[in-house]
């Protein structure tokens, strides 16, 4: 089977070569491809590997029947599979699916102690069933939080080098505007990627098949095995209500004001009522929540309304997967996105910021037209973001720059279908390069 290069394969050999490595946990929704990314690391690298799934064989619940120390767990699945072999310094243990066994993490903290065997455990829902361990060992395990591919591992999956995305980031920094070709190119690659989303065997169908054969049904299959996890983890929670909300994230993007109003969800619905079940899916992995600001202004965190706010899909290609039949036939067949452009837009690019590690806030003015998609920050100044499925004008970000109210913005970046610029001090990028916004900040003095 084809292996997609992930970027969790460069941490994976960074910690292994750690002398003072901790015992790894890896997070992430259904099918990122956690499993496949640590199995794909293991096998060159250690001599024993001891992978116990708690889904497939539940009898493994029992190892830590008689504790957590180290010997009696190691005693305990020899126990029960005598051909397993442990050579001390050689071999690691990968627990998967913990989130049918979460107890599992609590050992963790006597792994790191006894220091023998190197572990790894990996898992999705994690966010929610940690509130069920006994000791999830603070201080004694890295946490991985993955995500699905996000458009530079795209490429990489088309064949592009770290160079290609070099030469991007170089065309970022000194605003030089790319090629025709590269133009083209990019942005088709760009377009397939936000018609199939990064979920790894999607992404590996069409790199195989050279088509979108398959793929609809592959992200719709997706979709009903997040909801089969809604009724299967949801304890305790009103599931129904789950649900509905995430049925309706489509439809409230789709709209020009996408902040999400409980109230659409379903009669006399109220926020105080839903407020779990919107935490319940962002804690599954499922969705990003972009927050309301108070004002624009820094910091960014402790500044915004929690009852205000925008969700997105965590994967682009669930939005697509839960489109109407002519949506999906207009998007995969003419590359027309309709009614649903700018939900695209900006669901693409809520997840591009959050894979590369940026928190998401927005600013609706009370009883103004002035709006903004998206707020970052670097060490002195907060960058406003807009996102324009087409080159329209951006009055709201003139204005947030040019105003003195609002003296932390100095520049502004534009996101859009057209070619790198700067007018005034709005640079301008492609949607495609979005990816690369948080590493230019950082290299960029004027911010």
């Amino acid at each position: 089977m084809l292996y997609l290069q992930r970027k969790i394969d460069a941490f994976l050999a960074k910690w292994k070569n750690d002398p003072d490595r901790k015992p790894l946990l890896v997070k992430g929704a259904r099918q990122v491809g956690k499993t496949e990314s640590i199995r794909h690391f293991a096998g060159p690298v250690y001599g024993s590997i001891i992978y116990i799934n708690f889904i497939e064989e539940p009898k493994y619940k029992l190892i830590c029947e008689d504790g957590y120390a180290v010997a009696d767990i190691i005693r305990n699945i020899s126990r029960i599979d005598p051909e397993k072999h442990f050579p001390e310094g050689d071999t690691l243990l990968f627990f998967d699916e913990i989130q049918a066994y979460p107890d599992i993490a609590t050992a963790l903290k006597f792994f790191k102690q006894d220091g023998r065997f190197d572990v790894i455990c990996s898992g999705f829902l994690l966010g929610i069933n940690y509130r069920t361990i006994e000791s999830n060992s603070v201080g004694y395990k890295t946490d991985y939080d993955m995500y699905s591919m996000d458009f530079e591992e795209f490429l990489m999956a088309k064949g592009y080098s770290e160079d290609a995305v070099s030469d991007m980031l170089s065309h970022m920094e000194s605003a030089y505007p790319f090629s025709q070709a590269e133009m083209a190119a990019y942005n088709s690659l760009f377009t397939d990627f936000c018609i199939l989303g990064g979920m790894p065997a999607v992404v590996r169908e069409y790199i195989e098949k050279d088509t979108f054969e398959g793929s609809l049904g592959l992200q719709r299959q997706l979709i009903i095995d997040y909801r089969e996890d809604i009724r299967k983890y949801a304890v305790g929670m009103d599931q129904t209500r789950i649900m509905n909300v995430f049925d309706r994230i489509p439809v409230q993007l789709a709209k020009d004001n996408k902040k999400f109003q409980i109230t659409k969800v379903a009669n006399g619905a109220r926020f105080k009522d839903y407020r779990g079940c919107i935490e319940w899916l962002a804690d599954a992995g499922l969705i990003n929540i972009c927050y309301c600001l108070q004002f624009p202004e820094l910091p960014l965190k402790g500044n915004f309304d929690e009852s205000k706010y925008k969700i997105y899909f965590k994967d682009t290609g669930l939005l697509v997967a839960m489109l109407d039949e002519e949506s999906q036939e207009d998007l995969r067949i003419n590359k027309n996105l309709g009614t649903y452009k700018g939900a695209l837009y900006e669901n693409i690019t809520a997840d591009a910021l959050t894979k590369c590690g940026c928190s998401l806030y927005y600013y609706k003015k009370e009883n103004s037209t002035l709006e903004e998609d998206f707020f970052l920050r670097t060490f002195k100044s907060l960058v406003p973001v807009e996102v324009k499925a087409s080159n329209g004008k951006s009055k709201s970000l003139h204005t947030l720059i040019e105003s003195d109210h609002y003296p932390d913005i100095i520049h502004g970046i534009r996101l859009t279908g057209g070619n790198i610029g700067f007018e005034g001090k709005i640079h301008t990028f492609p949607h495609f390069c979005t990816f690369l916004i948080k590493r230019y900040l950082a290299e960029v003095t004027e911010y």
